[in-house]
């Protein structure tokens, strides 16, 4: 059996692979131009990869090919119809990043709502120790307990971080298909006409695709915070960017974009080096703990595979 990895570099240069190089004959590429996939695979049995488009171009000449373990849980680079059509199996990796991201969720909010950065170059630049006064209370902040926290999609990660903003005494909304007990539910539109801080936990699919726009925005209260940690296309970027230049929005933190890394050309690009703006490179879901967790369920999906187990397996 031949293991082809094939952008190993998003998991990390220190991230031991050995669970799953030691299952078989292992190619290791710390990254793939997306033209190069269909040459690396030809041969392989099972492909490893993060964020490699997995199409019909990609795929036609892997004829060998057998299994596709995405390290993620979210497979939207995946043709799922052709993949079943040519009978090539996908195992994605759920729940192994649920802590690390409702960290930085919390992280981004409780930043975003106590404007630490501002209060920190006061600090940083000199100003306070130049100055008279013993303390500095500019710009005003408020406390958590003061607010409603809107959660949007109501997976493991939605419901962790809606726990956690219950912790720190917001009263949580939670907007999800299905139903549950603990959190008040309410629709989308109501969310955002209550909500302090929104924050964003959905797949991206033809349903969330866009979501979050101009009129959903123009529905959120002024001044709020909104924060994305779940595909950059759910939202509409240049809105996002046009609501934080207005003052709209309060605060706006973001570790997913619908093109990674995104260009100099992209509307965020304008918001770099705001106080009121926290722009991280796709790290949430990265802590030492979710990418052994996720190297691990890997090896264990392959493992899986071989001996006829579904877990895991989405085709």
């Amino acid at each position: 059996m031949k293991i082809v990895i094939l952008d190993a570099a998003t998991l990390g240069a220190d991230i031991d692979l050995s669970p799953i190089t030691s299952l078989g004959e292992t190619v290791v590429y710390q990254s793939t131009p997306q033209s190069e996939v269909a040459a690396r695979l030809a041969d392989a049995d099972v492909a490893v990869l993060n964020k490699l488009k997995m199409n019909e171009e990609s795929l036609k000449n892997a004829h060998r090919l057998r299994l596709i373990c995405v390290s993620a849980t979210g497979y939207d680079n995946i043709d799922t119809t052709y993949c079943q059509s040519r009978g090539i199996a996908l195992y994605n990796v759920p729940g192994y990043s649920t802590d690390s991201v409702a960290q930085l969720t919390a992280a981004m909010a409780l930043s975003l709502a106590t404007h630490l950065t501002a209060y920190r170059d006061h600090v940083h630049s000199g100003a306070y120790t130049t100055g008279s006064v013993a303390n500095h209370l500019s710009p005003v902040y408020h406390e958590l307990s003061s607010m409603t926290w809107g959660v949007v999609g109501g997976g493991a990660i939605g419901t962790r971080v809606a726990e956690i903003a219950e912790a720190l005494g917001c009263r949580v909304l939670l907007c999800r298909r299905k139903q549950q007990e603990r959190f008040t539910q309410v629709p989308l539109a109501e969310l955002l006409e209550r909500s302090d801080i929104v924050s964003l936990h959905v797949p991206l699919s033809a349903e969330t695709r866009g979501m979050i726009g101009k009129a959903e925005i123009a529905r959120m209260k002024d001044g709020a915070i909104l924060i994305n940690v779940a595909r950059g296309a759910v939202t509409d970027e240049a809105a996002l960017a046009d609501a934080v230049e207005s003052g709209k929005l309060g605060g706006l933190g973001v570790d997913v974009y619908s093109t990674e890394p995104f260009s100099q050309d992209h509307p965020f690009t304008r918001l770099t080096g705001r106080e009121n703006v926290c722009l991280t490179p796709h790290m949430a879901w990265g802590s030492a703990e979710a990418r052994a967790r996720c190297v691990g369920t890997m090896a264990a999906n392959i493992q899986s595979y071989l001996t006829g187990v579904d877990t895991n397996r989405i085709v």
